[in-house]
């Protein structure tokens, strides 16, 4: 009978994918409102995409990370009900699969390149997921109606997400730095995490 062979790397990227994932749940919870869309969730696609060499696992790993965080917060936090799939939905998962590419073309990690990656990638689902908001048909809460369909409307619905730009700014850069870190840091102690 053969033994399995588990990949330590491996092992120990989808574990920090997960623990950030986790963390999501914690910090969405009614108790730390006050930090909303800070979030591990520009990290854990940078992360992915950098240092999963194979690239079904750079892209997989973190979206089943996300879409998994996303069921546990609609059912306990959100809706309290099991919801695989949401409105919008299509927006969100393309620009997190969009910042998992990004995390493929950081090159050799810095302080500078990551923050850079970090803040672009939050840049990125700032605009890409209010055009979806936008678009979709959504409230404008200061004035009850829709938004409208043209380039004031457009650029209302981005003002008004500025304080959630702003966390996930933070969260990006908190979080990778994290978690680059830590796995820099671990490589170094233990070889068998390095690519062979």
């Amino acid at each position: 009978m053969s033994a399995v062979n588990i990949n330590p790397r491996t092992t120990v990227l989808v574990s920090m994918i997960l623990l950030a994932a986790a963390f999501r749940l914690v910090q969405s919870s009614p108790v730390f409102s006050i930090l909303s869309n800070l979030t591990p969730f520009g990290a854990m696609a940078l992360f992915g995409g950098y240092y999963f060499r194979d690239k079904w696992k750079a892209m997989l790993v973190p979206v089943i990370a996300l879409w998994l965080s996303d069921i546990f917060l609609n059912r306990f936090y959100y809706k309290t009900e099991w919801v695989f799939f949401y409105s919008g939905q299509l927006w969100v998962y393309g620009v997190f699969a969009a910042t998992v590419l990004l995390g493929m073309m950081i090159g050799r990690p810095s302080f500078l390149r990551v923050t850079g990656f970090g803040v672009g990638a939050a840049l990125l689902h700032w605009l890409v997921t209010d055009f979806g908001v936008w678009i979709g048909g959504a409230t404008d809460i200061t004035t009850g109606l829709p938004f409208t369909k043209d380039w004031n409307g457009f650029v209302k619905c981005l003002t008004l997400a500025i304080p959630f730009l702003r966390n996930m700014i933070l969260g990006n850069l908190v979080f990778c730095g994290v978690m680059f870190g830590a796995f820099e840091w671990a490589q170094r102690k233990y070889p068998a995490l390095k690519v062979g």
